[in-house]
């Protein structure tokens, strides 16, 4: 792709930008996801009980009931497929908490379409607007509680729209969306299925380097399950 759908030409600086931010969505995203998934059920036993336990229940089904019912309705070696990943409803309710509480991405830049006053300020049209994912998933309006991890939130039709917005939302929402479900939950399959596990480092935490990350790359320990599937 070498031009703009009105034909005009794209610079090289403007291909680079797009190759980036793929690079960004497709693969930094969902790594820094999956880390804040091992660090959140690693850190709050509580939370790992009731995803192993059912003591969180979702339709009287755990994440640890809802994967071992897909594991073992597989032959050996046989891999997952989409409708698999249907069924992982609870185990999604879970990514998308650890998504509320720890957003890849704090925010983004919009630009005023036309003026408005918010909370008493005008906006001028054509100002720079930046709008935080951070401070839209802690507001106690939608989110009672905000700080508890509490994955029920999700059930039936979820927050209220534009509350919660890892993705974005409207018509700009992150097109690769599907690709990051399938990419998580398989992963989390995977893991829940044949791992209990602890942080190397007990005190480590996600901090912001621009992007959400491990402080110490987050090494653990892995403990094999005893259950046969």
């Amino acid at each position: 792709m070498d031009t703009y759908s009105d034909g005009r030409q794209m610079k090289e600086t403007d291909i680079a930008n797009k190759l980036n931010g793929l690079l960004i969505a497709a693969y930094d995203n969902v790594f820094i996801t999956l880390c804040s998934i091992v660090m959140y059920l690693s850190e709050l036993p509580t939370v790992y009980d009731a995803v192993l336990k059912a003591i969180l229940k979702h339709k009287n089904q755990s994440l640890w009931s809802e994967q071992m019912e897909i594991a073992s309705s597989k032959a050996e070696g046989e891999l997952l497929n989409w409708g698999d990943i249907q069924k992982m409803k609870y185990t999604w309710n879970v990514v998308c908490e650890v998504l509320r509480l720890e957003p890849p991405n704090p925010g983004t830049f919009r630009e005023a379409m036309s003026y408005f006053v918010y909370e008493g300020y005008l906006i001028p049209k054509g100002m720079k607007l930046y709008w935080s994912v951070f401070s839209t998933h802690k507001d106690p309006e939608y989110f009672p509680d905000p700080k508890k991890f509490d994955p029920s939130r999700f059930d039936g039709g979820g927050p209220a729209p534009y509350s919660y917005v890892p993705f974005g939302g409207g018509p700009r929402m992150c097109p690769g969306r599907e690709y990051a479900r399938l990419t998580i939950l398989v992963f989390m399959h995977n893991l829940v299925t044949r791992f209990r596990w602890e942080k190397v480092f007990p005190d480590e935490k996600m901090v912001m380097t621009p992007f959400l990350l491990p402080t110490k790359g987050l090494p653990v320990r892995l403990y094999p399950h005893t259950l046969s599937l």
